[in-house]
């Protein structure tokens, strides 16, 4: 199981991977925007945040398949073995081919269903991101999705494997995770409530109030 942080802060992701086992840090082009600061810069400020280990994923900003191609390589010129994500639409698909032909691992992003999410696989994609949060606010059902895409995976292109996204709760994630996702993302928020649940702190409270009361000191 991969666990990815879906941001550009590069301090919470030092301060995180600490803590966490973490595969890496995805990005897209709305997160880098609400950072301010270019990918050539921002990419490689993650990449140390994460101890030169890890993935880094970033998304192309052109239309056409071979504008994105160009923005895939753009991409590897600033981390070289960065994987690039790719809006599958249909210009999207051709650049995942010629991107799989080039030996350029991709993600197939904005996947709102499982059928979409396949056909990114077929293309070559190694990645594909279902936006679990983004379907149910559509009025569907983002963990069927899933769920429907990681069957179609398995029976039709086992080298793909899914990556959830778009979360905003935890429950979402550990669904998704039950769901037999190999990967997924979480937003800085998500990560931090999994951290910060109110009964654990209490409980810690309760422990350190009960030794102290009895012993005096609160080490061992």
């Amino acid at each position: 199981m991969e666990l990815f942080l879906d941001t550009v802060d590069v301090a919470s992701v030092k301060r995180l991977a600490r803590i966490f086992t973490l595969a890496g840090v995805t990005t897209n082009p709305s997160i880098v925007a609400s950072g301010r600061k270019p990918v050539d810069v921002v990419l490689p400020e993650l990449q140390d945040a994460l101890g030169g280990k890890g993935r880094l994923f970033a998304q192309v900003m052109a239309q056409h398949s071979e504008q994105m191609v160009e923005d895939a390589i753009k991409l590897r010129s600033i981390i070289k073995d960065i994987v690039v994500k790719v809006p599958v639409t249909a210009e999207g698909l051709a650049a995942i081919k010629l991107l799989r032909a080039e030996g350029i691992p991709t993600l197939g992003t904005a996947v709102y269903g499982a059928s979409q999410g396949l056909l990114s696989a077929l293309a070559g994609a190694e990645y594909v991101a279902p936006y679990v949060n983004r379907i149910d606010a559509q009025g569907g059902d983002g963990i069927q999705a899933v769920k429907d895409l990681q069957q179609l995976l398995k029976l039709h292109a086992p080298r793909s494997k899914v990556l959830a996204a778009s979360f905003k709760t935890p429950r979402q994630a550990l669904d998704c995770l039950l769901a037999g996702c190999e990967s997924i993302t979480l937003p800085l928020d998500v990560a931090e409530q999994i951290l910060t649940a109110p009964a654990v702190a209490a409980a810690v409270e309760k422990f350190e109030k009960e030794w102290v009361a009895a012993f005096g000191v609160k080490g061992l």
